[in-house]
Formats: C-alpha cells, structure tokens, sequence
C-alpha cells in the first residue's frame, strides 16, 4: 500500500492554530497566559507567529487546551521545515549560476541524475549525487579536494573533475571484492600485463576486473567526461578496497596500459589516505608519487636497459618494433608510444604509426 504524503510549501505557524483554538473555547489571550503562568505579550507573539513553541509550552498547551503536544510540536516541526525550504530554494537558485561547471548530460546518461531542464532541480540533483547541502562545499569535502588541486591547464573544469570521481566511487561501491592483498597483488602483475595481448580490449577488461577482485581492488571505467582531461585515478574506499578509475580519453592502447599500470604503481607503493589524478597536480609531494608511479609503469612494461640498446641499434622498422615488443611481451603501440615519447620518433610516425592502434569500447 502506498502512502502519498503531501508537504505545503505555505508556511503556517502553529500560532494560528492556537488562536482558532482559544475561539472556539471561548477563551481570550489574557486568560490563557494566566492559565499558563506566562505573560499576555508572550501568548500574542506565539499568535502572531513572532515567538516558537517549545517542548514545555507544547506539554503545558495540553494541559490547559487538551490538544496533546505532539500536535503542537509537529506544527512547530512543519512549520520551520518549510521556512527552511524557502530557504534552501533560494539558495539553490543562487547556486544555478554554477551549473556550467558540471557535466550534467554525462551524468544523465549514465543514470546517475534524472534529466530535467529545471535548474533548481539540477541543482538539488547534484547535491544528492555529491552528498552535500550545498555545491559550494564540494572542494572542501577530503574526497574531491584533489579535483581542485589540478592546475589550470587547458579548458578544464575542478567541478567537472570531482564529477567524474564521485561517479567512480559509486560505481566501484556497487562492486563485490576480496580484501586488499598487497602480496597477491604484486604477484599478479605478469598476469596483468598479459592480457594486454587479447585480440579484444573488451575481453581483457572483464579479465583485468576478476584478476583485481581477487586482489582487493575495483577497476572501473567511465567515459571521458567534458573537460576533464583526466586519464585515470587511484583511491581507496577503505583499507580493504582499492580503485583504479580510467577512461577511454583518446582510445590509444599505449596510454590505457600505460596509465593503468601507473594507478597500480600507486596502489603498491603510494598512502591510502591521497586521491592520486594522473598528471593532476603541481603540487611537489604529490609530483614526486606520480613520477614514482610513472616509472612503476614505465619499468614493468619495457625493461629500461633493453630499450636503451633497442635504441641504440637505431633500426626502428615496423619489423624491428615488432620483434622488441614481442620480446617485451606488450603490445606494439607500448613501444611506438615509449619512442614518440622519449622524441626518438614524430608522434606522425607515417611507418610506425599503424603499430599504435586504437581501442573501441563497449
């Protein structure tokens, strides 16, 4: 059985509830205050809704008038709660201006907010996605600080940013894991990077997500969401669940695999307390860990001494970079991407730029 409960927007104080009350008893404003023990100015401002009931004049309003208390108390209650409505509708109205910043299609898209070109709506929306009272306070809350400790380059927006990360936590909330185990992790890391080599990225996805599980750690991909030009993420929900959130931004296989180690260089070797955004902050401490977690990846994918004397054969021909990445056990693009990287190459490479394929995403 369902129960509608309707709420007035109109505010009511309970002061006119009292004044019809005293009426139909007959009863004037002087004698209920000496009824009460309270001064006639108190009564007429209860009345004139300038003065609250409280708990003690709710049980003493029972006693005189025989309405019980909580009938006063949930007057007042309603009363205030509306008040505080019309309150936060203003302030809602007051923080529209700001929904510019948030990419709030790509959040109806992924069902995470109704659609709704009301704007107060989409400000009460966002604030139940983010759960906070106001989008003011979402850069103070610890979760998304670190959205807005990106620096300013390019068309970026910090709100947009901590978007993405509150729709990662989400979804990595939904999903089942072992408890983190570092060892298991660690032990897992060729077995993760083999499964770069199926023929379908999707495959290696649902691969990738088991391995992890069992290791206590959530993979979750999103889609690159407007202005945000974030690759990957690293948090942890607890200290028994890590994430890794990525996004197909640009499709290259070089930059998945690359950035998907790097959030596991952070895992390993980096606190649990940060939220670490790839190449998201100038901070020097926290440069420090994505430089860490940079080399992380860079060593686990290419052995740094082989691809030293790989460059310094000099033949860098299709069948040459094939032969290495064999060697490597990666995939092609892995060693296009380290060239172009290091200027051994031009990123329009015309022979070896067909060896760094895009992925196509479910």
């Amino acid at each position: 059985m369902e129960t509608n409960i309707y709420q007035s927007d109109l505010a009511i104080h309970p002061g006119e509830f009292l004044e019809e009350t005293i009426e139909e008893l007959g009863m004037s404003q002087a004698e209920l205050a000496n009824r009460l023990g309270r001064p006639v100015q108190a009564i007429n401002e209860i009345i004139k809704g300038k003065k609250s009931i409280t708990s003690t004049t709710a049980l003493e309003l029972e006693d005189v008038l025989g309405v019980p208390s909580h009938i006063w108390i949930g007057l007042e209650s309603e009363y205030q709660i509306v008040l505080a409505r019309q309150e936060e509708l203003k302030q809602m109205e007051e923080e529209s201006t700001l929904l510019k910043n948030f990419p709030y299609a790509d959040l109806v898209k992924l069902g995470f907010v109704k659609a709704t070109r009301k704007a107060v709506e989409r400000v009460d929306e966002l604030k139940r996605f983010f759960s906070v009272a106001k989008l003011a306070q979402i850069s103070h809350v610890k979760a998304y600080q670190p959205a807005f400790r990106v620096s300013n380059h390019g068309k970026i927006s910090h709100e947009s940013i901590a978007t993405w990360i509150q729709a990662a936590r989400i979804k990595a909330k939904e999903i089942e894991t072992e408890i983190f185990d570092k060892k298991k992790l660690k032990e897992s890391l060729a077995e993760l990077k083999s499964l770069m080599n199926l023929d379908d990225i999707n495959e290696s996805i649902n691969e990738l997500q088991k391995v992890l599980n069992g290791c206590g750690v959530v993979l979750v991909l999103l889609p690159h969401f407007k202005n945000t030009k974030v690759n990957g993420a690293t948090f942890w929900l607890d200290s028994d669940k890590a994430v890794i959130a990525m996004t197909p931004r640009g499709g290259f296989s070089d930059i998945f695999w690359f950035s998907f180690f790097h959030e596991v260089g952070h895992i390993l070797r980096h606190p649990k307390r940060e939220v670490f955004l790839e190449d998201g902050c100038d901070d020097p401490k926290l440069k420090k860990q994505e430089d860490e977690a940079d080399r992380f990846a860079s060593d686990l994918l290419i052995n740094n001494k082989d691809f030293e004397q790989f460059i310094a054969s000099g033949d860098f021909s299709q069948k040459s970079v094939i032969t290495f990445a064999e060697e490597q056990g990666v995939k092609t693009s892995i060693v296009v991407g380290r060239l172009m990287h290091h200027e051994v190459i031009k990123f329009n490479d015309y022979k070896l730029s067909p060896l760094r394929d895009r992925y196509k995403w479910k």
